[in-house]
């Protein structure tokens, strides 16, 4: 091939590569400058990450383990930590999983890599709950694949037929990001015995359940089918993804997949070829937080500060964009979700003005799939101090205001 003719592909990579998202990169380097305000990202607070506790973990996990934890490991994940995950999962459905079940990853953004690598050839469809978190098609971009919005109530037309082409249905019921929204027990129940006569796969991700303000968050799809077969070999349509990046720091890159067997193994050659293994090092430091009773006493800490952290930010909100957002105040999560009331406030547009006013927030347009919602926009709540969010909401009420000023055809 000549120096003049273009590589088969690269047409295609490019195009994949202008409709590729650069926001998440933008919000990564303006939590960096110090005069910014950042409610984009969906950080844990840093001056929560148990620094001293995980030091002496380590050396625990090192005087344990010694060099066996700096090798290579198992595909699958160590198996103490494995079996660890498994009398979890066991713990919060009622049914008996084993190690078996359970694939350790790299963070829970691995397993929605995986999975969709395993699952999804280009241009087959995906049923996603809507507005969808954005890791999620990004972790999917590369399949190429299409999307049908998933509506909880089950009555949409072709909802049914959908699902039945579907490779498999994406839902987040506990705090889903962006919207915070806990999905309600029966919705819950009704989208299984829709999957189940579909014959597909659902795909739970749960990375927000330790975040728990308002009062439990009830059982999840996977406890809800485990209720329905109890006994023997778990063999079902649901894939659960968890992680501890939300209970103690997601440095830690700690996630699992929890599903049957035999998806398990196949999951587990296609993570061999990602990656080999996740690191045995900080699985041996998540086992000892575990296994210490650390995590369990961690976690009240961060849903005291995040409750109080919440509550401020949707003060603010009340006081300075109530004229122009509404928003449901939510029970666990990371996340506010505000949605304009007036279609003269485009976020997309806002975002723009909110830079200038150096604050940041996402714009729902990140979570639609075509692009297309440009309604509302997703405010952290959980990495800045209560008076950061104060002034943050003040931020965004003058860039809202500048915007409605800016818009095309406005009456001087």
């Amino acid at each position: 091939m000549s120096q003049s003719q273009p590589r088969v592909g690269r047409p295609a990579l490019a195009s994949w590569l202008s409709t590729g998202n650069s926001i998440t990169q933008q919000f990564m380097a303006i939590g960096g400058q110090a005069d910014f305000v950042s409610l984009a990202g969906g950080l844990p607070a840093a001056e929560l990450y148990p620094v001293e506790a995980m030091a002496a973990a380590q050396e625990r996990a090192l005087t344990r383990w010694g060099s066996a934890i700096l090798e290579y490991g198992p595909i699958e994940g160590l198996p103490a930590l494995r079996a660890a995950v498994a009398e979890r999962v066991s713990a919060a459905s009622g049914r008996r999983f084993g190690p078996e079940n359970v694939l350790l990853t790299t963070g829970a953004m691995q397993g929605l890599d995986l999975v969709g690598k395993l699952l999804v050839d280009p241009g087959e469809l995906i049923v996603s709950q809507f507005p969808t978190y954005l890791g999620a098609l990004d972790a999917w971009r590369p399949r190429a694949p299409r999307y049908e919005k998933l509506d909880w109530s089950l009555q949409a037309p072709g909802q049914d037929a959908a699902l039945r082409q579907a490779k498999f249905v994406y839902a987040v019921p506990n705090y889903s990001n962006p919207t915070g929204v806990l999905v309600s027990q029966e919705e819950r129940a009704a989208l299984l015995d829709k999957v189940l006569a579909a014959g597909t796969w659902l795909l739970e991700d749960d990375p927000y359940l330790p975040l728990q303000f308002d009062g439990p968050a009830g059982p999840g799809i996977l406890a809800h089918h485990a209720q329905r077969q109890p006994n023997g070999a778990y063999d079902g349509p649901v894939i659960y993804l968890g992680t501890l990046s939300k209970s103690l720091a997601p440095g830690l890159r700690v996630g699992w997949i929890v599903a049957e067997a035999s998806l398990i193994a196949a999951l587990a050659l296609v993570k061999q070829s990602t990656d080999i293994a996740s690191s045995l090092l900080t699985q041996a430091l998540a086992l000892e937080m575990i296994e210490s009773d650390f995590e369990a006493q961690h976690v009240p800490k961060i849903v005291a500060t995040y409750r109080e952290r919440r509550d401020v930010l949707c003060a603010a909100a009340s006081e300075h964009l109530s004229d122009w957002f509404e928003w449901e105040v939510p029970p666990g999560g990371m996340f506010v979700w505000m949605r304009a009331k007036t279609p003269e406030i485009d976020t997309d547009a806002l975002y723009a003005h909110a830079l200038q006013e150096k604050v940041a927030f996402v714009p729902s347009s990140v979570f639609d799939p075509d692009g297309a919602l440009k309604s509302a926009m997703r405010v952290n709540f959980t990495r800045s101090a209560p008076e950061v969010l104060t002034e943050g909401v003040r931020r965004l009420a003058r860039a809202t205001r500048r915007q409605l000023e800016a818009r095309p055809g406005r009456a001087a």
